[in-house]
Order: C-alpha cells, then sequence, then structure tokens
C-alpha cells in the first residue's frame, strides 16, 4: 500500500515523516486533508470518556485504545479499527500523539495501514498546563464538536 495521493509533500514540510512499526506520523492538518479527500479514515483512540468531555471530530470513528477508569486496554480494539478502515489507510487521533503511536503500531501489525496525527487532539500543555491552546487539532482551528 502507498500513502495517499495528496502526501506527495516531503517528510517534514506537512507530508509523512518516517516512524518505526507504522506508516508514518502526519500533522494535524494533512490528516484532516487526507480525510476530507476520502483518501484515509480518522480513527479516535481517545477514551470514550475523553471523547465525551473534551470533545470529538464529527465523523471521525471510535475505537478507543485503553478505557477510562483505569486506562484498561480496551479489548474490542482489533475489531473496530478493522471496522472502521475498510479497506482504506487509518490515521489515528489520541490526547497529545502518544497513545496513537502504540494504536498505529498494533493497527500495522492487523495488516492496516496506520498512521499517528502528531500533537493529538489537544497538544502538549502550554505554560500554564492547558492543553488545546498551543498545539494540537483543537488549537489548529480543525472541525470538532463538544457535548
Amino acid at each position: 500500500m502507498s500513502a495517499p495521493e495528496s502526501s506527495a509533500c516531503a517528510p517534514g514540510a506537512g507530508g509523512v515523516q518516517p516512524a518505526e512499526g507504522y506508516a508514518g506520523d502526519v500533522s494535524p492538518q494533512q490528516a484532516w486533508q487526507w480525510v476530507q479527500a476520502g483518501e484515509a479514515v480518522l480513527v479516535d483512540v481517545r477514551s470514550d470518556a475523553e471523547r465525551e468531555w473534551v470533545g470529538f471530530v464529527p465523523g471521525a470513528a471510535a475505537a478507543a485504545w485503553k478505557q477510562w477508569p483505569g486506562m484498561q486496554p480496551n479489548p474490542a480494539f482489533d475489531e473496530q479499527v478493522r471496522a472502521a478502515a475498510q479497506g482504506r489507510p487509518v490515521l489515528l487521533l489520541c490526547r497529545s500523539g502518544v497513545r496513537s503511536i502504540a494504536a498505529a503500531r498494533r493497527a500495522t501489525e492487523l495488516g492496516l495501514q496506520a498512521y499517528n496525527i502528531l500533537q493529538g487532539f489537544e497538544g502538549d500543555p502550554d505554560a500554564q498546563g492547558h492543553r488545546g491552546v498551543a498545539a494540537g487539532w483543537q488549537a489548529l482551528g480543525l472541525p470538532w464538536r463538544q457535548n
């Protein structure tokens, strides 16, 4: 499998950055371009609680890597991520781009073309310890909603 068509940009310039154990890392903007073009599927691997309380990306598939409380592994992850893929590459989104690396490695083991979304939904905390303002899907103004 090759990267989606719009990945022609050089790594580090909005394209795919090489990674070990999965297809690569992409910026939130690149991920959104692929989703809009129908070239990949966005899979939110945050817990159900995070999506419910913090916010979610409309249209993203949900396949929690770990579940609250206790952040226990989701026994249904394999089935959920396979169902979401439907033969397309998957773009995995977590809070800050860390859990999604583990999820991308697992999805790759399952035979999927999997990418990690850098910075995640909320990004790293700013100087005051707040997420969602300095980096990540939210801070970049990409589509999201909150219940």
